[in-house]
C-alpha cells in the first residue's frame, strides 16, 4: 500500500529528516538526533509536524448526544473554546481509540484521533450515529503542528494578536495567525513541556511552518521528529495507542478513570462502572530502571522470584534522567509506587521501581 504524505513531506526531506512509515504515512522520525531534539523541546522550543492525525467534525442539534454516547468523558461540560481528553470505549471493555474533543461552536465539535485509527474510528462513530448528527472527515484538509517547550508561547506570540498567555491548558482560540485567517491555537500537547498545537488549512501550512521557524530562531527552535515525541511522552507517562492502550485494555486498567465519567450512559459504561467499583486485576504503571538497561515493548515484568507479573508496553532511555524508564501493566498488588519489580532484558532480570507519573 502506498504511503500517504503530509502536506510538507518534501520540506522535511529537504531538511534532511530521516523518513519512516508510521500509521500509513511517510513521517519524519528525526532530523538530527533523538536526544538533541528531546532536549531542545524540554529546554527551549521545537516544532513537530503531526499532520497525520485525524480530524472529524460532528455537527448539528444532535452532535452532543452522539459524542456523549461514544466517548467516556463528559462532553456536556465543554463550553466553546474548551477541549478535553477522552476515549472511545468498545463494547468488550477495551478502547477503540483515545482522542481530543473540541467544542468549536454551539453545535459543532471537532474530534482529533490517532492517524492509525482514522478509518476505524470513523466507522465506529458512524455505526453508532442513530441520532442523525452531521459528520465530516476533514483529516486530509488540515495540517497540524505542535510547537512545544518553555519558549513556545514567546515564539508564537510574535505571529498573532491573540493573547496566548491567557489561553489556559486545554483551552483554545480560533483566529488569524501569521498570514493565515483561520487557525486553531490549542494549549495542548503530548510532551509535558508546554506550548500549543496549531491546526491550519493545508494551503497555509508551509507559510506557517517557515514563519514559526523564523520567530523561534532566537530561542534555537528546531524541527523535531517522532523519535523525540515518543521519549518526551514516555517521561510524562502519556499513553500511546497500540502500545499502552488498545482494543483489549480498559480505561480503568490504564489509569484513565479520570476521563471515564459515570454521570452519563455511554458505550459499555455499565461494565466499566463495575470495574471501577470492584477494582481491576492489572494496572498500567510507570517505572524507572535501577539497574542499567533499557526496557522495551513486550519485555516481561517479573517479581523477585522470577514469576511473570506483567509486561512492558513502552520503554526507552530517558534523555532527561539518563536512565531506563517505561510503562507497563502489572498485577494490582505490584502497582503501588516504590514497589520493586524486575524487567527481563535478554537473559537477565534487571531491577526497577514503580514510580508515580510523571517520571520527570
Amino acid at each position: 500500500m502506498e504511503l500517504k504524505k503530509v502536506q510538507l513531506n518534501d520540506l522535511h526531506e529537504k531538511l534532511g529528516a530521516k523518513m519512516v512509515p508510521f500509521a500509513g504515512y511517510n513521517m519524519p522520525v528525526r532530523y538530527s538526533s533523538d536526544i538533541e531534539e528531546h532536549n531542545t523541546v524540554r529546554n527551549a522550543v521545537g516544532m513537530f509536524d503531526v499532520s497525520h492525525m485525524g480530524e472529524f467534525l460532528i455537527m448539528g442539534p444532535n452532535a452532543l448526544e452522539l459524542i456523549q454516547k461514544v466517548t467516556s468523558n463528559d462532553a456536556s461540560k465543554l463550553t466553546i473554546g474548551k477541549a478535553q481528553y477522552s476515549c472511545l470505549p468498545n463494547d468488550k471493555g477495551g478502547i477503540v481509540d483515545d482522542l481530543l474533543v473540541y467544542r468549536i461552536r454551539e453545535e459543532e465539535y471537532m474530534l482529533v484521533v490517532n492517524a492509525s485509527n482514522i478509518e476505524k474510528d470513523w466507522e465506529w462513530i458512524s455505526k453508532h450515529n442513530d441520532v442523525g448528527a452531521e459528520m465530516r472527515n476533514i483529516s486530509d484538509d488540515f495540517s497540524l503542528f505542535a510547537v512545544q517547550g518553555p519558549k513556545a508561547t514567546e515564539t508564537l506570540q510574535k505571529l498573532t494578536d491573540m493573547n496566548l498567555s491567557d489561553i489556559k491548558f486545554y483551552n483554545f482560540e480560533v483566529g488569524p495567525f501569521a498570514d493565515a485567517k483561520y487557525v486553531i491555537m490549542s494549549a495542548t500537547g503530548y510532551t509535558g513541556a508546554g506550548g500549543f498545537e496549531i491546526y491550519m488549512h493545508n494551503k497555509d501550512a508551509e507559510m506557517i511552518w517557515n514563519k514559526v521557524m523564523e520567530a523561534g530562531e532566537e530561542f534555537g527552535i528546531k524541527p523535531i521528529g517522532l523519535g523525540a515525541r515518543d521519549t518526551l511522552r514516555m517521561e510524562m507517562g502519556y499513553c500511546l495507542y497500540g502500545n499502552d492502550i488498545d482494543d483489549t485494555t480498559s480505561p480503568i486498567e490504564a489509569g484513565l478513570g479520570w476521563i471515564t465519567k459515570f454521570t452519563k450512559d455511554f458505550i459499555n459504561s455499565d461494565a466499566l462502572k463495575k470495574q471501577k467499583e470492584e477494582g481491576v486485576d492489572q494496572k498500567l504503571v510507570g517505572f524507572k530502571m535501577l539497574d542499567r538497561g533499557i526496557p522495551r515493548h513486550d519485555y516481561e515484568i517479573q517479581d523477585a522470584d522470577g514469576n511473570t507479573i506483567g509486561r512492558v508496553t513502552s520503554g526507552t532511555q530517558s534523555p532527561t534522567l539518563s536512565q531506563g524508564i517505561g510503562l507497563g501493566y502489572v498485577k494490582k498488588e505490584f502497582a503501588k509506587p516504590d514497589t520493586e519489580i524486575f524487567i527481563a532484558v535478554r537473559n537477565r532480570s534487571l531491577k526497577a521501581v514503580v514510580q508515580k507519573l510523571p517520571l520527570v
